[in-house]
This record gives C-alpha cells, structure tokens and sequence, in this order.
C-alpha cells in the first residue's frame, strides 16, 4: 500500500459482525439483549433513587455506591442500545465518527470504575483501620472531591489513546469482528503501524490501572490484617461483611478486565474478547446491585419501607374505591 493510499485509506464507517449471521436467532438474541439492559437500568436506578431519596443512606459507602449505579448504567448504555439497533434492523454499519466515540466513552467509563473501586476500598479501609478519624478523613468535602477526581481522571486519561486510535489508516476490510468498536478488533484492521499504541496502552494502563489496582490491593491487606487481629469472631464476621460486597465486585472486575486486556494484538481471539466484553459489560453490571443489596440490611429496610407505603396505598385507594 503506497503513502498516498495510506492517506485516503481512513473509512467513514465501519460494520460491526456481531454475535451470528443466523436471521433465527436475529430475534430471540434482541429479546436477551433488551431483558438484561432492562434490567441494569431498572437494577442501577433503583439503588440510586433509594440512596438519593433516604438520609440514612446519605453516608460515604453509598454515595460511591450511588455513583457505582450511574457508573454501570452509563458504560452498558454505550454499547447495548447500538446492539439491539443493529441486531433489529440488521444494519450493522457504524460511522467513524460513532465508533471512535463509543470507544471513548468505553475507555472513560472503565478507567472511573478502576478509580472509583479503588476510592471505594480507601473508604472501608478508612471504617475498619481507622473508624476514630473516619468523619475527618471521609467528610462531605473529601468525597465530594475524591467523587470529582474520579471522574475527572476517568474523562481526561483516554483522550490522548482515542486520539492515536482515531489517526490510524486502514486497509481494505472494515468489518469489525466485535459487537462493539473495541481496541484490538481497530488495531487488526489498520494498515499503520500500531506498535506505539500497543506499548502506550500497556504503560498507561500499568501506571493508571495498576495504581488503582495497588491501592485497592493495599486498602484489603490492611483491612484482613485488622480483622485478623480482632478478638471476637462475631466482630470479625460483622466488620469483614462491610466489605465483602465491595471486595466480591472487585474481583470480578479486575478478573475480567485481565482476561480482556492483558495480553498482546498477536494473541487476539474474537470469540474469547467478546466472551469476556459481554462479563463486563452486561454480567458486572447486572450482577452488582445484586451483590450490594442481598445482605444488606440498610437496603432491606429501605425497600421493606417502599413496599410497606405501597401496600398501605394500594389499601387506601381499594378502601376509597369501595366508599
């Protein structure tokens, strides 16, 4: 390919393969698709109005938690609502202008989460270590300010790798075999040399991921030493269950994102990333309402109040509609 085709080689679309060419499963795979995104919606928004709506749950675990909500909505949002499109309509084209931002807001929303997991493990670590300086290290302020340093870190730390990504040139083929615009699956299809970018991804990922990744690894080592060292095996239950939840999601993030991203372009296997790509961005979403709430007593007393004033309602209405 001569340099001056190398110039008129960049596309304006690109076609994402998806999952199957099979038009029988064109249907039932829509129906999957729109059930679980559903389901992270109504899950996620739940959680966030009921920690919104009760000053009991105004503290600083859920109000990470309350961003961890509108974290799984947003990355979920950028790629399943462009699937259930293109499964529907089997118009799998995506413009280069849609694909380079879906890849920024994919790569913005995981680098929150790692910031946000981390946070979130300083939080407990705070609780458990340090429960005398808990309200000084963890006031109103401080979250508001660890809150706004996650995000922004989050928005700011892909520009300069979407911005790389986005001037490659590519070659002839331009179908994506993803479900999504992801990184590697961009980088098999360019004619440029993408070598600079393979190695700009593993150093910021090793800094940025790997930081957050130590600090969160750090903030548990604390933790289990201190619950380790407790004399009641009653308080050491109580106090490692304040934890558990977060702990569980932390490990099923940073498996997955491993088993996605941790390896070179070389070793790259279209049915394993998108095996691995749907864990993240439907399972974790789905799966950390779930994990928060089930043995949560502060959410079981929110929700046992919601149905109660529910019930309590619907017995006033049936009484006015029976005088």
């Amino acid at each position: 390919v001569t340099t001056n085709n190398l110039k008129h080689s960049n596309v304006n679309e690109f076609t994402v393969e998806g999952f199957t060419e099979s038009p029988q499963l064109r249907y039932p795979l829509f129906i999957l698709f729109l059930s679980l995104y559903l389901v992270i919606i109504l899950s996620n928004l739940t959680i966030f109005i009921s920690i919104i709506s009760n000053s009991h749950l105004h503290s600083p675990m859920y109000i990470f938690l309350c961003n961890l909500s509108v974290l799984d909505i947003s990355y979920t949002s950028t790629v399943l609502p462009k699937l259930l499109i293109m499964i529907f309509t089997q118009h799998k084209v995506i413009s280069f202008v849609e694909c380079v931002a879906q890849l920024y807001f994919f790569f913005t929303f995981a680098s929150i989460e790692f910031f946000l997991l981390a946070v979130m493990a300083y939080d407990r670590y705070v609780a458990i270590c340090r429960p005398l300086y808990y309200s000084l290290l963890m006031s109103p302020m401080c979250c508001l300010r660890l809150t706004l340093a996650t995000w922004i870190g989050g928005l700011c730390n892909p520009v300069v790798h979407v911005v790389l990504i986005a001037n490659l040139s590519f070659c002839s083929s331009h179908d994506i075999d993803h479900f999504f615009c992801d990184v590697i699956p961009l980088l098999k299809l360019s004619c440029s040399d993408t070598f600079p970018i393979e190695i700009w991804t593993y150093i910021f990922g090793t800094i940025l991921g790997g930081g957050a990744f130590m600090l969160t690894l750090l903030s548990y080592v604390f933790i289990i030493h201190t619950i380790v060292n407790m004399q009641s095996a009653t308080g050491r239950l109580k106090t490692f269950s304040t934890c558990a939840s977060h702990l569980t999601c932390v490990i099923i993030f940073y498996g997955t994102m491993i088993c996605l991203n941790i390896r070179p372009a070389a070793a790259y296997s279209p049915d394993k990333d998108k095996f691995f790509a749907l864990l993240y961005i439907v399972l974790i979403p789905m799966l950390n309402p779930l994990i928060y709430t089930l043995k949560n007593k502060d959410f079981k007393n929110v929700f046992r109040k919601i149905r109660n004033y529910a019930l309590c309602r619907k017995a006033i209405i049936n009484a006015s509609e029976t005088h």
